[in-house]
């Protein structure tokens, strides 16, 4: 099942038809969609793909020469390039006069075991680029190998790319095309759960209830995802059990650094390098007040609904869980799941308002958004403000976002107005986005306002993927 990615295949078909030599570095998070893309891609067009192995050069180049062969070269099957210079010079005399595209997928496993690799490539684009109609794509998972080896100023390669993609886990939108079955609000929970990494998505039966999907995944000892977060750590870090340590701290309610580091028992400079790692794994995120660029009141929050829901639940349950106790384990998450989704309705509230602003149809033209929080100089207590967004010093949106069985009612848009008046902009327009909808003191108070957009989230869905 292919769904989604069609900016990114258009991107790289526009790449295809240029008939010139091009150099793509694809790159982003394990299970995310990498190599799914680039078959769909290549499915129709002449093409070598090549996946490297963790393994040494000798193997690498004989799979190499290997798919160059079955490729139908006329090479005889028992032959083998003598290196990967001889292997890649053979691949670009082939693409002087028809478009091919070479793909070497899992490059850091290949680059790895054979050092000179990266210069090797580097000297045969110099030499053959303004020629040749090869298509190079370069890609792989290894986020930190891709970005300081290939991509850095540094790097052999770096200057010889003609584009590069971040491929990222779906959006909601996206996600919720997997999931056609389901409820609308079982459509949120389930991207609560598992996020838009499509591996994970494929893990869900959108003909069973978001309990048995739980049951039968982050409950079930035989699953691939009751061990997936620690097997990603133990392929991506040197040091998983420190990795594992600070996230799990995260989780429980440590966020900004000091808890953190007094939580995993290590000193903060230990734990800000393995902090910065974990940012660029895309499993945390470090946030600041909106509109504040250097802050103390920095905080680190889990940034992969996977991961968040695995921390938040597994780790405090797992003795059960592996003696098989499904049920149990589920009636104790059960009562803390409303709770947990509140951060993943602010998530999918903050799609719904870019949603707009790309439509053309939002009320305030935000370069960003973002969470505030800090003093309120009128109380002396601090408060925050689930969603921010800024036009310009003058205009601003702030938004509330409840995900409750209760229907929001006026006091709660009552206090998000006083907390958008700490701000001193002329306009402001309030958003209150609400899982079940509002109480007519609530209607009848913002239409009174003037300046307020109420969302329920089964409008908010229909406006989402459509």
């Amino acid at each position: 099942m292919f769904i989604g990615r069609e900016r990114e295949l258009a991107s790289l078909n526009k790449l295809y038809t240029s008939e010139r030599f091009e150099f793509v570095v694809i790159y982003g998070r394990r299970r995310v969609g990498k190599t799914t893309l680039i078959n769909r891609f290549i499915r129709d067009k002449k093409a070598i793909y090549f996946m490297g192995v963790e393994s040494n050069a000798k193997q690498n180049l004989e799979n190499f020469s290997k798919n160059i062969i079955e490729f139908g070269t006329g090479i005889q099957a028992e032959s083998a390039f003598a290196s990967f210079q001889a292997a890649l010079e053979y691949v670009f005399k082939l693409a002087e006069k028809e478009r091919l595209i070479l793909v070497i997928d899992e490059y850091p496993y290949v680059a790895r075991a054979s050092k000179s690799l990266a210069s090797t490539i580097q000297l045969l684009i110099d030499k053959n680029k303004d020629q040749s109609k090869l298509m190079l794509i370069l890609c792989g998972s290894s986020m930190s190998y891709m970005e300081d080896h290939v991509l850095a100023y540094k790097a052999p390669l770096y200057g010889r790319r003609t584009a590069q993609m971040k491929i990222a886990p779906f959006d909601f939108a996206d996600a919720c095309r997997y999931l056609k079955n389901f409820s609308a609000e079982d459509k949120a929970m389930v991207y609560g759960m598992v996020g838009g990494t499509p591996q994970y998505l494929l893990q869900i039966n959108d003909r069973r209830s978001v309990e048995d999907n739980i049951k039968n995944t982050y409950l079930n000892p035989m699953s691939s995802l009751f061990e997936e977060p620690e097997n990603l750590l133990k392929q991506e870090v040197r040091e998983p059990a420190l990795y594992n340590a600070i996230i799990t701290a995260i989780a429980t309610g440590a966020s900004r650094m000091a808890e953190i580091s007094t939580k995993v028992g290590e000193d903060t400079s230990v734990c800000a390098t393995y902090l910065k790692n974990l940012i660029a794994l895309g499993v945390i995120q470090k946030q600041t007040p909106y509109g504040e660029k250097a802050s103390r009141k920095s905080i680190y929050l889990i940034d992969d609904n996977m991961f968040r829901f695995w921390y938040r639940f597994v780790p405090e349950n797992h003795s059960i869980i592996s003696r098989g106790a499904a049920e149990l384990a589920y009636k104790r998450i059960e009562p803390n799941l409303s709770d947990y989704m509140g951060k993943v309705f602010e998530e999918i509230s903050r799609q719904y308002l870019w949603k707009l602003l790309l439509d053309g149809e939002s009320s305030v033209e935000f370069k960003d958004l973002g969470r505030w929080w800090g003093t309120d100089p009128s109380t002396r207590t601090q408060t925050e403000i689930d969603i921010m967004g800024e036009q310009d010093k003058d205009t601003a949106l702030f938004g509330e976002c409840k995900w409750t069985n209760e229907k929001v009612d006026a006091g709660v848009l009552e206090t998000l107005a006083r907390r958008s008046q700490m701000f001193h902009y002329r306009t402001i327009h309030l958003y209150l986005f609400a899982k079940s909808g509002f109480t007519k003191g609530c209607v009848e108070a913002a239409g009174k306002m003037g300046n307020v957009t109420l969302v329920q989230y089964k409008n908010l869905l229909e406006k989402i993927v459509q």
